[in-house]
């Protein structure tokens, strides 16, 4: 396993010859409204992480080049494929057009969601986070084939946005490799 210092892992940078030996993963991640940018940026390294094809910045969602989310990135943002929707609907509706075949799943605590230890996950798939405050819209968890969410045990009902997107992304990864 690669071990590297703060310092190299804040300034790696790959090559293009690094970034087409990469296979990528039919895996879209739409932030619905997700407001903190500290959360837009760390959700570009769990993109890069798995290898994602696109993240997908949704309404209220600032987009790089953006100070805070270039250094909760760390870098990530240059090679990560992004692109800017008026609204989750918009993109989840353009995303399927292009592949019927694409499951959308949503990151909710909702009376329809499923422990994400026992949710069906296929590919190609889009996982959709929402809103700090206020969640996934209601208009997007209508249009989800499926809506996740993780248990918890303790006094706290919720998790941060960003690390309930890294527990689904690879619960979602395992079934892959």
């Amino acid at each position: 396993m690669l071990k590297l210092k703060a310092k190299e892992l804040r300034t790696t940078i790959p090559s293009e010859r690094q970034l087409k030996k990469i296979k990528k993963n039919p895996i879209y991640i739409i932030l619905d409204n997700v407001l903190d940018t500290y959360n837009v940026g760390a959700i570009f390294r769990l993109a890069d992480a798995v290898a994602a094809e696109k993240v997908i910045l949704c309404g209220e969602t600032e987009t790089p080049p953006h100070t805070r989310i270039k250094k909760a990135s760390i870098n990530t943002t240059e090679w990560v494929a992004w692109q800017y929707a008026p609204s989750a609907k918009e993109a989840i509706a353009k995303l399927k057009i292009k592949n019927e075949k694409l499951k959308i799943i949503a990151i909710e605590q909702d009376e329809k969601s499923v422990p994400c230890d026992k949710a069906d996950y296929g590919f190609p798939i889009a996982l959709v986070v929402g809103h700090e405050t206020h969640g996934v819209s209601k208009e997007v968890l209508e249009m989800s084939d499926q809506i996740v969410e993780i248990p918890m045990w303790g006094v706290n009902k919720s998790l941060n946005v960003m690390v309930s997107l890294g527990i689904v992304l690879f619960k979602a990864m395992e079934g892959k490799h």
